[in-house]
């Protein structure tokens, strides 16, 4: 982001101000539409194009170079008197962390389709999804001048895949060419339809006033419409707001962003029909320490208690957080004590800290303008929180409060990564840690089995981003490896072999014999060592030192690094010596009685399986369970969720088979699915792993 000497929209009531956030999948004209409304409101000179790279909510490299939305992008402007921030939000599965960032800062969502492309599997599954926590949506229908548009069946696309409530709000008028030049509204009495069927229009209005009304609080205004009395349409665009509000009703709107057509009944739509945060309402804060605190109201006056829903980092004015204030004010220049808990699990420890805000901006897109506060329901962006991340709650010292971070997919594709020189080496640690404190979705992992840094992703496009912020934004050359997924070996057999190790070069020697029983041993019990000595020829005091050298040696492993797992090894008899015998040698005599052991019985090699679950609508189980079959899975069970059409496959799975999964998944579920996993233990690997060392 960069300081911006423009004047930042004057703050309002939060009676008098929207926050919507544009969601749908990739390519639907979700930044088009934004760019159109802020040239609408005065905010922009001219609207940018995706295609030039000129957009003032895509500002990123990487986002300008792929013609696509990567991160969130945030523009406050002002129309009809209300303060309007537009969240835009990437369209691609990858980046879920900042749609739900988006949906998180947002009081309602405006659904973008395309005439062109229509409902997408992605967009159904969101529209659940906020179904399901009741959040006001609307339909907006863009790319109506684009070849191959069909308006009228993208319109019936909406009304059967997302459910009852959608119903479109105008007509299109087209001129003599056929291209669209105006929307004819279906609340006026008798909407000049240019042609078209007036059966069907009338139908459409009917519908629609009937959804209107059926969540109106005037109880007669259904007796009335059904009486035949013509119903006055100021009552009606009154009564949109209480039905959209609710939940229940879903208008669509037709927008040529391109051509301006629409933009302006969009604009209207959005302060007239939508949700204030008052009507929203807050989330749930307790204190930091999980004890309960009192409610929350979008109260100026109230406590402050405000959640950062992303983080950037400046060259200049270094890390910048974009945060929702829910209560009380935020004012530059004041405390506020930063808290994060419950992501523990993605690496990010639980922290308390108090610090001092910094300036506070109306953000328009990478543009930051100063405002002098940002009261309850509003957004703005702080600078100088140095320890604030993503996900954290802003209140007051005197009063910390802790709003519980929103619910994220746990990453699930790994990326091996190692810095391209000693001097990115220095700074990858720095960097990384940065990305994190970012993007939740991101998990860091240093695995001690294999020594790889791995970088934990949603997908291929969210990997490539990040790894393009290192080069770019951090300026740390990264080169990425293969993942090793760590193998482990067991014994194949029994065996009962001598551990000699008798040294004599002058003075004080070395003698240590031991003999040991070794067994393989059930599975995910490591290595399990008792001894049964006899008449005391192996002292007591060295029993431990046995012990140590077989266990150190189980990790070192007796072929390439892969480490023993799963024995049981018997100290049964040795021989020591008065003066030569010591802790060392015994504890070589021990090693080298695993390494013995291992020749003699044999090993097997064990690779890693997890405990996976899948969750996807009913319709794509089948083709879930063909790709799992492929991968040498074990489907366990599926369990079905008739409400959301969602079914969880239970299956049990190599490691090695998921690395590649997550974009696999994707694919089969054009989108739709996610899974976890869960560590389940280590099975004999067939003869295609253990061929070359893991």
């Amino acid at each position: 982001m960069a300081k911006d000497t423009g004047t930042a929209p004057a703050p309002r009531p939060a009676e008098k101000v929207r926050n919507v956030a544009l969601v749908g999948h990739a390519a639907a004209g979700k930044t088009t539409l934004a760019e159109a409304l802020l040239a609408a409101t005065g905010a922009l000179p001219r609207a940018g194009r995706v295609e030039e790279g000129t957009t003032c909510l895509d500002s990123e490299e990487v986002e300008v170079r792929q013609q696509r939305s990567v991160s969130l992008g945030v523009a406050t402007v002002e129309h009809a008197g209300h303060r309007l921030t537009l969240l835009d939000t990437p369209g691609s599965p990858d980046f879920v962390g900042e749609l739900r960032a988006g949906l998180r800062a947002a009081d309602a969502a405006l659904f973008v389709v395309s005439a062109v492309g229509g409902v997408d599997a992605t967009t159904v599954a969101l529209w659940d999804e906020c179904a399901a926590v009741g959040m006001p949506r609307a339909v907006v229908i863009t790319q109506l001048d684009r070849p191959r548009a069909d308006v009228d069946d993208a319109v019936r696309a909406c009304r059967t895949e997302l459910g009852d409530g959608v119903l479109p709000l105008h007509l299109l008028q087209r001129g003599p060419d056929g291209a669209v030049s105006g929307l004819v509204s279906l609340l006026e009495p008798h909407p000049d339809t240019n042609g078209a069927d007036a059966q069907d229009a009338d139908r459409l209005r009917a519908e629609l006033i009937e959804g209107i009304i059926g969540e109106s609080e005037d109880e007669t205004l259904m007796d009335r419409y059904l009486a035949g009395e013509e119903l006055v349409v100021a009552d009606l665009v009154a009564d949109l707001e209480t039905a959209v509000a609710r939940g229940h009703f879903h208008p669509i709107l037709c927008v040529a962003p391109l051509t301006g057509v629409g933009v302006p009944e969009l604009l209207d739509l959005l302060v007239s029909a939508f949700p204030s945060p008052l009507e929203h309402g807050c989330p749930p804060a307790t204190r930091p320490d999980g004890s309960p605190a009192s409610p929350l109201s979008c109260d100026p006056d109230g406590p402050l208690v405000a959640e950062v829903v992303k983080t950037t980092t400046d060259p200049y004015l270094g890390r910048v957080s974009l945060v929702r204030v829910f209560s009380g004010t935020l004012r530059p220049d004041t405390p506020v004590h930063v808290s994060g808990h419950g992501m523990a699990d993605r690496g990010h420890p639980d922290h308390d800290v108090d610090e001092r805000v910094g300036a506070v901006s109306s953000p328009l897109g990478a543009a930051l303008r100063p405002v002098a506060a940002c009261p309850a329901g509003d957004v703005c962006a702080v600078a100088r929180l140095t320890s604030a991340e993503t996900g954290d709650t802003l209140s007051s010292p005197e009063d910390p409060r802790l709003v519980p971070p929103w619910e994220l997919p746990a990453p699930q594709l790994p990326v091996a990564v190692d810095a391209a020189s000693r001097a990115d080496e220095d700074r990858l640690a720095t960097a990384l840690a940065r990305l994190a404190a970012e993007d939740p979705t991101v998990r860091l992992e240093r695995r001690p089995d294999t020594g790889q840094l791995l970088l934990w992703c949603i997908g291929e496009a969210h990997a490539e981003v990040l790894l393009e912020r290192l080069r770019t934004r951090h300026g740390v050359g990264v080169n990425t490896v293969p993942v090793r997924v760590p193998m482990v070996e067991t014994l194949a057999g029994s065996a009962r072999v001598t551990g000699r190790h008798v040294k004599q070069s002058g003075g004080h020697g070395q003698y240590a014999i031991v003999v040991v029983e070794a067994e393989p041993g059930s599975p995910g019990s490591g290595v399990v060592f008792e001894q049964r000595i006899v008449g005391g020829t192996v002292p007591g005091q060295f029993h431990g030192s046995v012990e140590k050298g077989i266990r150190t040696q189980a990790e070192r492993g007796v072929s390439g690094d892969r480490p023993i797992v799963d024995v049981h090894l018997t100290l049964v008899d040795g021989k020591a010596h008065s003066v030569d015998s010591s802790d060392a040698a015994f504890q070589a005599a021990g090693a080298l009685a695993l390494r013995e052991a291992a020749a003699a019985a044999g090993t097997r090699v064990l690779e890693p399986w997890c405990d996976v679950a899948v969750v996807v609508p009913g319709e794509y189980v089948g083709a879930v369970m063909s790709d799992l079959s492929g991968r040498r899975a074990r489907v366990t069970g599926s369990d079905a969720d008739p409400d959301r059409d969602r079914t969880t496959v239970r299956a049990e799975v190599p490691e090695i088979e998921l690395l590649t999964y997550a974009g696999a998944l994707r694919s089969v579920s054009h989108g739709t699915g996610s899974f976890t996993r869960r560590p389940l233990g280590y099975e004999p690997a067939p003869a295609s792993l253990t061929a070359v060392p893991a």
